[in-house]
């Protein structure tokens, strides 16, 4: 993407009412909506969050399925999820919101439990072993989305790294978490929820034409 392209969808998210861009040292003075997402939303209904959600397409496509639901897509890419935010406001969603920041800052941005649902689509699954800190499913990951899950609350992951589905999955069991569901090739095999199969990013559909199996897993950590 050209310079000039990123810059006009930088200008276009400054416009965005549902596009949120906190700068680190706003979010460590004490992030304003901590707590009070509800009122963000003008409604009570859960909160479910897609962590590096790129252009978006589970966050809208989620907050179509579920209008009952509140959605928060979150990035730090601001000229991709420029993509989700500009077709939920094209098409009047009102329970969509995209949050431009780091995903490691999120139980700053949110209080203990007051998210319902955690989605983690296609994440790199950065296998070298000095980057498994970054890994979005590894231990200190998964203790901040403790604190910001309600007790009942889940977290999906989709991907299509094998490496990655059976890293998480050896990791629950070594803790004693409990796995809800889980599916090495979720196109093969039957069963797994209709919005895993029905919602396709723009790289999972890349991954499908090169034959890569896509993986997914449902657990809870509290």
């Amino acid at each position: 993407m050209g310079s000039k392209n990123k810059l006009k969808r930088f200008k276009e998210n400054e416009g965005f009412e549902n596009v949120i861009q906190p700068s680190r040292e706003e979010i460590k003075a004490g992030f304003p909506l901590r707590g009070k997402w509800s009122e963000q939303f003008k409604n009570d209904n859960p909160i479910v969050l897609e962590l590096g959600c790129g252009k978006g397409e589970y966050t809208v496509g989620l907050a179509k399925q579920n209008p009952d639901k509140n959605f928060i897509g979150i990035d730090i890419k601001g000229a991709r999820l420029w993509r989700g935010a500009k077709t939920a406001v094209e098409e009047n969603m009102e329970n969509v919101a995209f949050l431009r920041t780091q995903i490691e800052l999120i139980d700053e941005i949110f209080a203990e439990g007051e998210v319902a649902e955690i989605w983690i689509t296609f994440p790199d699954p950065q296998i070298k072993y000095k980057r498994t800190k970054h890994r979005m499913t590894n231990q200190v990951f998964l203790d901040r989305y403790r604190k910001i899950l309600k007790p009942d609350g889940i977290v999906h992951l989709k991907t299509d790294s094998e490496f990655m589905h059976g890293y998480t999955l050896g990791l629950l069991h070594g803790l004693g978490l409990e796995i809800i569901y889980a599916n090495h090739d979720v196109y093969k095999n039957e069963g797994s929820p209709r919005e895993v199969l029905e919602i396709q990013t723009f790289y999972e559909k890349q991954y499908l034409e090169k034959g890569k199996p896509i993986t997914y897993l449902q657990f809870k950590i509290n």
